[in-house]
């Protein structure tokens, strides 16, 4: 069996994002509570992977030739499942269960409740760890097709546990693993050059025996080149590390710390919605 994803426009890829963005807001206002920030500047990133980089079924979603994408951020997951439904996972009604008892939609993402997730996250900094285990293995299976992509946030990379994962990918030339880190720096106590300084990002994961590849994640085009570089890199792990502007889209919430993990107020949420509608001059047109 081979599934083969309709190839879009750029332009037809920056609105499903923008539609994606939209959608997170409804969730979460629905829900009361959530993550805003991650959620919004991860649209672009998920847009890519979903409609273009990965190799996936969402008719089929335990498909055996699938490539499998890990969430370690596990809180940014309104986007991972707006991006599902707009791929056809799921009825998009079903959005609006975000975090509400009994629903598939937790807060978190649970493997066994709803399929297409390929894991279960919540502790920070295990998601890398995870997709370790599994390159190996699909190594060892001789699956040779297969591709682990991993979203990291750049907060959770002051846990220990990563930089363990990390020379583990290393040291068995896991080149099957794509690690996006969403470099947008806030997390929930504040900046994160304030709450553990992470630079110089690039240079540490090069010392661990990475390639890393530096883009601006809010660029859909960018986001697949780098994916497919990717690719061409066979004796190492690739880290891309995307700039991103959190809470990507909507003006009172970009670049501040404080919407990392606060979902808007039903008038926020009406703000929101409108300056999202209106992003049409802000997408290129097919000429461009």
């Amino acid at each position: 069996m081979t599934f083969t994803p309709q190839k879009l426009s750029t332009k037809a890829l920056e609105l499903k994002a923008n539609q994606i963005r939209e959608d997170v807001i409804r969730m979460l206002v629905e829900a009361g509570s959530g993550h805003s920030a991650g959620p919004l500047d991860l649209a672009d990133i998920f847009t890519a992977l979903y409609f273009d980089v990965l190799k996936h079924d969402p008719k089929n979603p335990n498909w055996d030739e699938r490539d499998v994408l890990i969430l370690s951020n596990g809180h940014c997951v309104p986007v991972q499942y707006a991006t599902m439904a707009e791929a056809g996972y799921f009825d998009k009604k079903e959005l609006l269960t975000l975090r509400k008892f009994g629903s598939r939609l937790q807060g978190h993402p649970e493997r066994e409740r709803l399929p297409g997730l390929e894991t279960t996250s919540g502790p920070l900094g295990s998601g890398l760890s995870q997709a370790s285990g599994m390159a190996l293995s699909m190594r060892m299976d001789k699956e040779k097709e297969r591709r682990i992509y991993v979203i990291m946030g750049d907060g959770e990379q002051d846990e220990g546990n990563v930089w363990e994962a990390a020379m583990f990918a290393s040291k068995y030339k896991l080149s099957n693993i794509t690690a996006i880190t969403d470099r947008n720096n806030i997390q929930i106590d504040g900046p994160t050059e304030q709450v553990m300084p992470l630079e110089d990002l690039k240079a540490k994961w090069e010392a661990f025996g990475w390639h890393v590849l530096e883009i601006d994640g809010n660029n859909i085009e960018m986001c697949i080149d780098a994916c497919a570089m990717a690719k061409a890199i066979i004796e190492k792990p690739t880290m891309i590390i995307a700039h991103t502007v959190p809470g990507m889209g909507v003006d009172f919430m970009e670049y501040d710390f404080h919407w990392h993990g606060v979902a808007p107020k039903p008038e926020e949420a009406k703000k929101a919605l409108a300056e999202l509608r209106s992003l049409g001059g802000k997408i290129r047109s097919e000429a461009d």
